[in-house]
């Protein structure tokens, strides 16, 4: 697994391996979608605000996603049981996989420090990912915000071969 210093990913490097949980029962993954393009998108929590609107945009664009040879995964350190709550409530199609240990945040580069009101503390940066078919990171969208995210990965995802 190669990462930049202080575990940040960025585009040409190949993306860090990994095996999680994911909702439908069976681990999930970076192999999962070898010979596909991989929408990997790191949110903070199931059924909060700014995370159910990013999962329902990326949801409603998934046929869009599938034409262009894009797979789509959300992952967030809730559990699976978590993350099966918030498909059925929302009525999502897309995969939802649970990083519990954070160790995929981690590698990643997503697991950061935070600060709200003054208080510090650990937490998911709503970041996105896009990897090639052959497992590189194409681009990388940091510090998301949700208005409009969805459809500018799925102009990325469409212009990558």
């Amino acid at each position: 697994m190669t990462r930049a210093a202080g575990g940040k990913c960025e585009p040409g490097m190949a993306a860090p391996e990994f095996k999680l949980p994911g909702d439908r029962g069976e681990p999930i993954s970076l192999q999962s979608f070898k010979g596909r393009k991989l929408v990997l998108y790191f949110y903070p929590k199931d059924d909060t605000s700014g995370c159910t609107k990013e999962a329902i945009d990326f949801n409603q664009l998934k046929p869009e996603f599938e034409k262009a040879g894009a797979a789509i995964l959300g992952v967030s350190p809730d559990t699976v049981a978590s993350h099966v709550k918030f498909k059925t409530k929302h009525q999502l199609g897309l995969d939802l996989a649970s990083d519990e240990s954070k160790a995929m945040l981690g590698a990643y580069g997503v697991w950061v420090e935070k600060s709200m009101y003054g208080r510090k503390y650990m937490g998911v940066e709503r970041t996105t990912l896009l990897i090639d078919r052959q497992g590189v990171i194409a681009q990388i969208w940091s510090k998301v915000k949700v208005p409009g995210h969805a459809e500018a990965v799925l102009a990325a995802a469409k212009a990558l071969p």
